[in-house]
């Protein structure tokens, strides 16, 4: 197994496939590098080298006790650029992982980054404040949190139907996917559930707009009820000068999953612009 050791001397697990520019694909809450694969093959194939690690507390990587804010979060992408090894990067991340990206562009300077890309992103900021309306409230966030401490197996299992859109969408997922999604959760700490959660709802990313300075795609579907498109995607592409919004009609948050060949596409179609 690949593994990087960050500042803090915590090992993060990662997949490094194919060669030529790199593409470090950073996964969402609460799931780990493996829910990427199917992007991340076609990047290979055609052409870039996909990256793609497991968030500390998370999948094969150190269950860290500290470390769960945004701050240290994105200074572990930092020590997974410098792995690369190469002057010019594209970041991609994914719900959670869009956090990463903003504060990276922010906190790092966007160093080596040439392009990004933000799918069904929590990026600018998720909680709702008298300046940010849009937001979802405090309480709603307090009572996942008491679900995920009371039987975490069983909200997991509630919480990817809205993911993936279960009910709504003319394509749905297999139950099997749904199963494999909640195993993957479970392998993550508890602590670095919880400790996720409070970060990705309340860190405000609006002040990292203004540093992304490369082209960045912003890809959100518009039935997300995951991450309202109307609270993150399109306040996103507003803040941020060099972006393209492209929005999936009908989409759930899931889009890895559930739009999978397109996603791969659209990807693969800004890397080569």
């Amino acid at each position: 197994m690949n593994y990087v050791a960050t500042k803090d001397k915590t090992r993060l697990y990662v997949k490094d496939w194919g060669s030529g520019l790199p593409v470090i694909l950073l996964h969402g809450w609460p799931l780990s590098s493996d829910s990427w694969d199917d992007q991340a093959m076609a990047i290979a194939d055609a052409g870039y080298r996909a990256i793609a690690y497991d968030r500390r507390g998370f999948g094969r990587s150190s269950q860290a006790w500290t470390g769960y804010d945004y701050d240290t979060l994105s200074d572990d992408l930092a020590a997974v650029i410098e792995h690369t090894g190469a002057p010019e990067v594209v970041i991609a991340g994914f719900s959670m992982g869009g956090g990463e990206v903003a504060r990276y562009m922010s906190r790092h300077g966007g160093k080596s980054i040439v392009k990004a890309a933000l799918i069904s992103s929590v990026v600018p900021f998720r909680l709702k404040t008298d300046d940010n309306p849009l937001g979802t409230e405090q309480e709603a966030f307090d009572k996942t949190a008491h679900a995920i401490n009371e039987d975490r197996a069983k909200f997991f299992t509630e919480f990817f139907h809205k993911f993936f859109g279960v009910g709504s969408l003319a394509r749905p997922v297999s139950s099997e996917l749904l199963e494999w999604a909640r195993s993957v959760s479970m392998q993550g700490s508890l602590k670095a559930t919880l400790e996720c959660l409070k970060s990705f709802s309340t860190t405000d990313f609006r002040g990292d707009l203004a540093s992304f300075k490369v082209p960045t795609l912003i890809i959100h579907g518009t039935e997300d009820k995951t991450v309202p498109i109307e609270a993150s995607a399109r306040l996103a592409a507003r803040g941020i000068a060099q972006s393209l919004l492209i929005e999936y009609e009908g989409a759930a948050h899931g889009l890895f999953a559930t739009e999978k060949e397109r996603l791969s596409r659209d990807l693969i179609e800004f890397l080569r612009k």
